[in-house]
């Protein structure tokens, strides 16, 4: 259980009702270069691994997905069943009336890796050309987070309208 805002609310109940609200899709999939996403994982000593990731993109309702092509510790820990947290910030949605609290969303999700198929080549045919042509031979993979949660700063489910 978590307090938040309407009282005590339970988390797994809520995974269930997350989707990504639409008005944010494109705000998302155009968040590089100024609003870049940040992308968290549990390092295996328990610290937050949190780096920037310019390939960060809506791939439907339900799922975020990036390219992954980095060669440190965030890359390493990225498996099946990762959780994983996108932080997206972007300050004009909140002037906007759009997002509360500094323009922020967070997305609570687990990662399912993808290195060959139809979601790998989709991944792939969405991602920006600036990041295609950081990776130019494709040596990089597919990770598509599966959003169970998806709130504002203060912990309250993104229940926007379209």
């Amino acid at each position: 259980m978590r307090c938040g805002l309407n009282g005590p609310r339970n988390l797994d109940k809520d995974a269930s009702l997350a989707t990504i609200p639409k008005v944010l899709h494109e705000h998302i999939n155009s968040a590089f270069p100024v609003n870049v996403c940040l992308v968290a994982t549990v390092l295996p000593n328990g610290f937050a691994q949190v780096t920037p990731r310019g390939s960060t993109m809506v791939f439907d309702d339900e799922h975020l997905a990036l390219w992954e092509r980095g060669k440190g510790t965030t890359n390493a820990n990225l498996k099946d069943g990762t959780k994983v947290t996108v932080f997206f910030r972007k300050p004009q949605l909140r002037e906007a009336g759009v997002l509360p609290k500094g323009g922020i969303a967070r997305f609570y999700g687990t990662a399912a890796i993808r290195k060959s198929g139809a979601e790998y080549e989709e991944i792939w045919k969405r991602l920006i050309q600036p990041e295609k042509d950081r990776d130019p031979e494709k040596k990089g993979f597919g990770v598509l987070i599966k959003v169970e949660r998806a709130e504002d700063l203060d912990g309250v489910p993104l229940d926007l309208k379209s």
